[in-house]
């Protein structure tokens, strides 16, 4: 049975919460206040997260920088701030989906599901990207997903999310070519149903800043109006060596 875990300060939310996931077959666990939710989050490794922002001892954000850092649990952020500033710093700061307070029963459930497929689905064996890639700024190995990027110090490690290894060997198995927002979602996404083209942005923003590069020196270009593309060659090395996969496996 798959597990949510709602961190939410407002009593009668959490009850809503609890039966809305409890009557469609969900088991439920709720925390009141940031910390004792962390807390949840790494011991009961729920399948989904329902986290609010203005919560007490640990905001939100924190909360949500601290669950990003122990892999790749779908978020989904529920909040009374329907601002487009904060919708769109939930998701730089990895949030999977972003409703806003008063909900609709049916569509935050359906929304959750979906991103409870997207989790469930059957990740790739290593070797069954195909070829090596090597353009002399970056190096996929197909075999292992070592992922490595080239720098005046020599390589160096970081991390990458499943999501975003697929969003690189999608754009460099594709170089040169413009893809679109769409297409992104259909290649690097198991289950692309629910999520807006607005993902794929934040999703760029944050593989170019773990590769260390920014949209001046990143061979990633963005075309506009029109979507992305790897240019082969092109760019400032970047910072290091990443790893692809699913940090959950490697911790």
């Amino acid at each position: 049975m798959k597990k949510v875990l709602a961190i939410e300060d407002e009593p009668d939310i959490t009850f809503a919460l609890r039966l809305l996931f409890e009557r469609a077959g969900y088991a439920f666990c709720g925390a009141a206040d940031g910390r004792s939710g962390l807390r949840l989050v790494r011991e009961q490794r729920p399948d989904l997260v329902v986290l609010d922002i203005e919560l007490p001892l640990l905001d939100g954000w924190t909360v949500l920088e601290h669950i990003r850092d122990l892999g790749e649990i779908p978020v989904l952020v529920l909040s009374a701030h329907a601002g487009q500033t904060d919708k769109v710093r939930g998701l730089r700061a990895g949030a999977d989906d972003y409703v806003t307070k008063p909900f609709a029963n049916e569509e935050l459930l359906a929304r959750a599901e979906a991103l409870l497929r997207r989790a469930g689905a059957p990740r790739r064996p290593p070797g069954s990207w195909g070829d090596d890639f090597d353009d002399g700024v970056v190096r996929i190995d197909g075999r292992t997903r070592l992922v490595s990027v080239a720098s005046p110090a020599g390589p160096r490690t970081a991390e990458l999310t499943n999501i975003e290894f697929r969003l690189l060997r999608t754009l460099v198995r594709h170089r040169g070519a413009v893809l679109s927002a769409t297409q992104l979602l259909a290649h690097a996404w198991d289950d692309p149903s629910g999520i807006g083209p607005e993902r794929v942005k934040f999703a760029v923003l944050r593989l170019r800043r773990k590769l260390g590069w920014d949209s001046a020196n990143s061979p990633i270009r963005a075309v506009r109006g029109v979507g992305y593309r790897y240019v082969a060659g092109a760019g400032t090395p970047g910072a290091g060596v990443v790893t692809g996969g699913d940090p959950r496996h490697r911790r």
